[in-house]
């Protein structure tokens, strides 16, 4: 089967079904060592074998980590990346024996049983910059310095070990992260099969192993996922007829839908339809923003426990953050991540239920396809019941507590085209939405909302960009897709050609690099990377700022 490039997982699935002889003109849709002074000699970790091991550091080392996540000496992502040199239970009867209380005791101590990350190679390479290198192959030429080879398992830090290569997004994100990898993915051609084909069964075998994926693989993001885009990864191995892959990885889509679908994640409706939202099952600050969440908790007035699990919820919607999690739009404090019922999250599960049932029906399991082609119909009901805002004249997320859909404009309302759901009426009034809310000079906005966090305006996203581009296509709005695409690369080539990088955002408003959250700007950037290449071989004669883009070699203006 032929299509064109670039095209939606919603396009994917109707030339699929049809090839198969069902439908998708589904009816509006459907939850020890001993204890010395002298600096440690780093020990085989067999000894720390089970669920020890994956203890989060601020588990592992209770009164140590938070000494240390307090004190402001370590950025707190090199502190829970940082690899022990001895193993966990002398570190803490040294902790408990020397209880250093200066700063400069405390430094030491880091010093003396711990690697911090900044101190290893992959942390600062080589820098690539323009030099006559076009945008292109500027990217294929910063492949190799974010791929990391296959994990050891003999490492006492956060990292879980994953069993193939993969690619980081770059910067302070050493790991590889769930959803940025499915946009990273995007970019990588006929010449990267073996990294694409790693990087899913990496997320497999991870799904074997704990359940589900976690937002990347350490220790201290297991209790959260990230947006549901293995299928969607998976469905790249195969582009032409990605029910080969997906009947190859149904035990894991499977296993990962019912992670989903059970406990908290999954909320029942006043009329009994079941719709999702974001969670996590800690309610403890974040490991890596300890100190972040901590001061958010002190001064918002509410129980900690509380605001804790409502940042970690707002994380793993990967809008951390954004002004559509807030109660007050201005104040971090008033986040409320669990009380929405996110239209993105929805559209995707909607799309691995279509996979599901896709892969079922490769092997003629009848009572899979009937039971998930229900399920897709259940759940595109109750998202034109409880989603749609007719006011907006899109899908949007819901309040539960207010019972009514936020009315907060966000880009997340274009996944509804990406996955299928909208109808083509619903396609054309989210184009006259997005004209009129989100288009900006440099893209999209996530949000037209400017309140210093980073999922919202002037920030320009390239996921987004990817999502939207995609879902007018499908719809047959091939211009608005255009204009966006021209856009967005036009401010990720002027950013290039003036920096020598691809960062991880972008200001739309005004055509540079973006700000803005609780981390400085990163550069590398695996979803930046790899939609761009996309984007490029959508539209290979695109023009931005007066030069081809595929073809722009950096000059002096």
């Amino acid at each position: 089967m032929r299509h064109r490039a670039g095209r939606s997982t919603a396009v994917i699935l109707r030339g699929w079904l049809a090839m198969a002889g069902l439908s998708l003109a589904l009816v509006a849709g459907c939850h020890s060592a001993p204890v010395v002074d002298e600096a440690p000699v780093a020990q085989d970790v067999s000894e720390e074998a089970g669920q020890a091991r994956l203890a989060p550091p601020s588990e592992r080392y209770p009164d140590l980590f938070q000494r240390i996540a307090l004190s402001g000496l370590v950025d707190p992502k090199d502190w829970v990346d940082a690899e022990p040199k001895a193993p966990t239970d002398m570190i803490n009867a040294a902790f408990e024996r020397k209880r250093p209380a200066t700063q400069a005791e405390l430094s030491a101590f880091v010093e003396t049983y711990f690697d911090l990350p900044d101190s290893t190679p992959e942390a600062a390479p080589d820098p690539i910059v323009p030099d006559g290198l076009s945008l292109s192959e500027h990217i294929e030429a910063l492949w190799p310095h974010l791929t990391r080879q296959a994990d050891a398992a003999s490492g006492q830090g956060s990292l879980i070990p994953l069993p193939e290569p993969y690619i980081v997004p770059g910067g302070r994100f050493r790991e590889v992260y769930y959803w940025d990898s499915y946009f990273t993915m995007t970019g990588l051609g006929p010449e990267h099969e073996a990294i694409k084909r790693s990087m899913v069964e990496n997320f497999a075998s991870l799904i074997r192993e704990v359940g589900h994926v976690p937002n990347a693989n350490r220790t201290y993001y297991l209790s959260r996922s990230q947006p549901p885009f293995f299928f969607a990864m998976v469905g790249l191995l195969t582009p032409d007829d990605p029910a080969q892959s997906w009947v190859e990885y149904l035990p894991e889509l499977q296993s990962e839908y019912e992670y989903w679908m059970q406990g908290d994640r999954a909320v029942v409706l006043e009329d009994g339809s079941v719709l999702n939202r974001y969670w996590d099952a800690r309610n403890v600050p974040r490991d890596e923003s300890y100190i972040q969440d901590f001061t958010t908790a002190a001064r918002s007035g509410r129980e900690p426990a509380e605001i804790y699990r409502e940042l970690r919820a707002g994380a793993e919607s990967g809008w951390d953050f954004s002004s559509r999690w807030l109660a007050d739009p201005e104040d971090l404090s008033t986040i409320r991540t669990t009380w929405i019922v996110p239209v993105d999250l929805n559209a995707l599960l909607y799309g691995m239920e279509r996979a599901i049932e896709a892969g079922c029906a490769e092997i003629a399991d009848v009572i899979c396809v009937d039971d998930f082609s229900a399920r897709a119909q259940a759940r595109k009901r109750a998202m034109n019941t409880f989603l749609w805002d007719e006011t907006l004249g899109v899908f949007n997320d819901y309040d539960l507590e207010a019972g009514q859909s936020t009315g907060r404009v966000s880009a997340a309302s274009l996944y509804p085209l990406f996955f299928g759901v909208a109808t083509e009426d619903q396609a054309e009034r989210t184009a006259e939405f997005t004209l009129t809310h989100l288009l900006a000079p440099g893209g999209l906005l996530s949000t037209p909302l400017e309140t210093g966090e980073q999922w919202d305006a002037p920030n320009g996203w390239a996921p987004l960009q990817w999502i939207a581009v995609n879902g007018f296509r499908d719809y047959g709005n091939d211009a608005l897709a255009e204009e966006i695409a021209a856009r967005w690369l036009a401010t990720v080539s002027r950013t290039y050609c003036e920096t020598g990088k691809l960062v991880e955002k972008y200001d739309a408003t005004e055509v540079k690099p973006g700000g803005g959250g609780e981390y400085p700007l990163q550069d590398g950037f695996g979803w930046t990377n790899g939609v761009t290449v996309a984007l490029l071989e959508l539209y290979p004669d695109l023009s931005a700022y007066g030069a081809t883009v595929p073809s722009t070699i950096c000059t002096s203006p």
